[in-house]
């Protein structure tokens, strides 16, 4: 499921920030982006946001600044570097002399010279960052992204539940049409052995024989009785709702295996486009199902 969540926890010194941003996933993958001092805090970080999550890929970036009153950053001059730059300039104008170039080197050109001067923002001390504040924070960021996870898989679950009533539909237009196949057997088993013997007298006993055992081959009242079974199932955790992503995967693998089986048992063109339309149906709910807590 998609989302985001943002939460800024502002201390005496520093300012901690955690964004968290959600896709679409079967199992839960989490990317953590700690500032390198807060790596020690890693393993308590994932732990929290597997206790909020279980499906999804989940990107959570961590920053630490200073609040503006307690600038952290510092002046680094590199004296060295500046050693350098007089030594060399004085080289060319000595060099250069002959052609008229002159002029001393001045403080304020050496403080224009790249990498003489710079600003730095020393490492954070994991110390200045306790648990505390990060889980906290963390913690702030995941309400907003469980609200907006939640919103949308209410929306999902209306979907599903469309899709629910589309596929009861067609269970029961194929437990309509299942009984006739009996009668059409038969007829069909007549209509092929008058095509083989002519005029011979046909043996009443011995169609009503095979026809028996046509039907106990084709009889598809243990899938549809388990179809409807599993549809209760379903509804019910539709209706249960929280995290039922893993179980939904589990009825839909269940109901797809049992229209299979109608699908191959299926001597009927009417039953078979049941059945397609079923396969239809469940494809759509898996591709819903994926993007489900």
């Amino acid at each position: 499921m998609t989302g985001f969540g943002r939460a800024e926890l502002r201390g005496d010194t520093l300012v901690v920030t955690v964004e968290a941003r959600s896709v679409n996933h079967r199992h839960l993958d989490v990317a953590l982006r700690l500032p390198r001092a807060l790596a020690p805090l890693e393993l308590e970080a994932r732990r929290a946001v597997s206790a909020r999550l279980e499906r999804g890929r989940v990107d959570v970036t961590v920053q630490v600044t200073a609040v503006a009153e307690h600038a952290i950053q510092r002046v680094v001059t590199d004296t060295a570097l500046a050693r350098e730059y007089v030594a060399r300039a004085r080289a060319l104008a000595e060099e250069l002399g002959d052609l008229g170039v002159s002029g001393g080197v001045t403080l304020e050109w050496l403080l224009h010279r790249p990498g003489v001067v710079r600003v730095e923002e020393p490492e954070l001390a994991d110390a200045v960052v306790p648990w505390p504040m990060l889980e906290q924070a963390l913690a702030r960021a995941l309400d907003e992204l469980v609200e907006r996870r939640t919103a949308e898989g209410e929306r999902l679950a209306q979907d599903l539940r469309s899709l629910h009533a589309e596929l009861a539909v067609i269970v029961d237009a194929m437990a309509a049409r299942a009984p006739a196949g009996v009668g059409r057997r038969e007829e069909r088993l007549r209509e092929r052995l008058r095509a083989l013997l002519g005029a011979a007298v046909v043996d009443e006993a011995r169609i009503l024989t095979e026809a028996a055992l046509w039907a106990d081959k084709a009889d598809i009242a243990e899938e549809l009785t388990r179809l409807r079974a599993h549809l209760a199932e379903l509804a019910l955790l539709l209706d249960k709702g929280g995290a039922i992503g893993r179980p939904l995967d589990f009825l839909l693998q269940e109901l797809g295996r049992e229209v299979n089986t109608v699908a191959s048992k299926a001597d009927d063109l009417e039953l078979s486009q049941a059945a397609l339309a079923g396969k239809g149906v469940l494809e759509k709910m898996r591709e819903q199902v994926q993007n489900l807590e």
